[in-house]
């Protein structure tokens, strides 16, 4: 059986490390221009070479987006921009648009380009003509059922890669114009204002100004609203289907959820190919799944077109339940004492949860609390403090610190 590849999203240098620490095969990270998350953190030169350089020395690929729709204007600095990244050696380009296609070619023949999302690719027809044009990798369409990509797997040679987790968008595979003509954001550009996430009303042709609610219930109803697509419990299903690179989306998102999804779905693929015989799901991924910030959770059109629960519900509010609130940098075994990054506000006699990429989460009470320099206190006086905490067991660096929420 081959491995399908874990490939987890960077939305900055510091969740690239994370996401290569909990677990990714490959990461994707866009630069300060020319992908479709321009709100993220995203990545100067200095800061991509540093990237690859970090994931490269760990076994880990790095992709870099370069999928916007680009205009006259964008094209020979597109150029210069391919310039810059191909001696870095990028694992390769994620694409949407020939113009781009052409240039990399022309620029930087040798890295991989792998066709984005964007392109809408949803049958075995398109993915021939794009395998043509040198594609070796197609992150298909959202809109595919497992049995589409399974007969398109069949019939191409192109690695074929989903979207298994993460934030789903009505539009189609995210090619949205709502954006640009509501508040002239151009989604094609990476500057989505996620107009789906809104409150809508309706107006009758008869009563021009009366804007009427659409409930659902006392809060009223968001209309073009997706919930978030999780696929851990069909990891099989996917691997049959020939999907042979794993998506986790999220270059908006925070560190914990960059390190808890990888480290989730890391798990399951690795327990599948160990023994796909006896294979059965862990109730603690999904449990893991249910701690990171997310909406209700769906498996979008993978088994069937989506229902009126799966694509619309009454809110647009996330399910937070729990607050990540530190990083462990040190340990020090002698005295059992971590040095933790404080990233939001905890207190001591609070009770923590400890993730790791190497064991099973644990908890404990927060009964000490000290400064670097040894001073008591009862909380972090400053943001992003390191504070230390006596250990009731070992922690590593990188180990995220989290509470549920009150």
């Amino acid at each position: 059986m081959e491995k399908p590849e874990l490939l987890a999203p960077a939305g900055d240098l510091e969740r690239l490390k994370f996401a290569v620490i909990y677990g990714a095969d490959a990461v994707y990270l866009g630069g300060q221009e020319f992908s479709l998350r321009a709100a993220a953190g995203n990545f100067t030169l200095e800061e991509i070479k540093e990237g690859i350089g970090f994931a490269h020395k760990r076994g880990v690929k790095v992709y870099i987006a370069i999928n916007i729709i680009p205009h006259n204007y964008h094209l020979e600095n597109i150029r210069n921009y391919i310039k810059q990244i191909k001696p870095l050696e990028p694992d390769g380009f994620i694409v949407a648009d020939p113009s781009v296609m052409e240039i990399s070619k022309e620029v930087a023949p040798d890295i991989p380009l792998h066709l984005s999302t964007q392109a809408s690719a949803a049958n075995w027809k398109s993915i021939n003509f794009w395998e043509k044009q040198g594609i070796s990798r197609i992150v298909l369409a959202r809109e595919l059922s497992l049995k589409e990509i399974k007969e398109i797997s069949v019939r191409a040679d192109a690695v074929i890669e989903c979207f298994v987790h993460g934030a789903m968008c009505v539009s189609y595979s995210g090619r949205c114009l709502l954006s640009s003509y509501l508040i002239n954001r151009d989604a094609n550009l990476g500057q989505c204002a996620h107009p789906c996430r809104w409150r809508y009303y309706l107006m009758e042709e008869k009563r021009p100004g009366e804007y009427l609610p659409v409930f659902e219930d006392e809060h009223g109803t968001h209309i073009l609203n997706s919930r978030d697509l999780c696929m851990i419990e069909h990891i099989p299903d996917l691997i049959d289907a020939g999907v042979g690179c794993f998506k986790i989306e999220g270059r908006m998102k925070g560190l914990h959820y960059v390190a808890a999804v990888t480290t989730a779905y890391r798990n399951a693929i690795d327990r599948y190919l160990e023994d796909s015989l006896n294979y059965k799901i862990d109730s603690k991924w999904q449990e893991e799944l249910k701690k990171v910030s997310h909406r209700p959770y769906t498996t979008g059109f993978f088994l069937g077109k989506p229902g009126k629960t799966d694509q619309i519900y009454e809110d647009s509010s996330y399910v937070r339940e729990y607050s990540f609130i530190g990083v462990v940098k040190e340990y020090d075994d002698n005295k059992g004492i971590a040095q933790v990054e404080q990233r939001n506000h905890f207190t001591r006699g609070d009770r923590v949860e400890f993730l790791s990429p190497v064991r099973e989460p644990f908890s404990q009470v927060i009964e000490e609390l000290y400064t670097l320099e040894g001073e008591p206190v009862e909380e972090a006086p400053h943001p992003q403090q390191l504070l230390l905490i006596p250990m009731a067991r070992k922690v590593n660096p990188y180990d995220i610190m989290r509470k549920p929420q009150v």
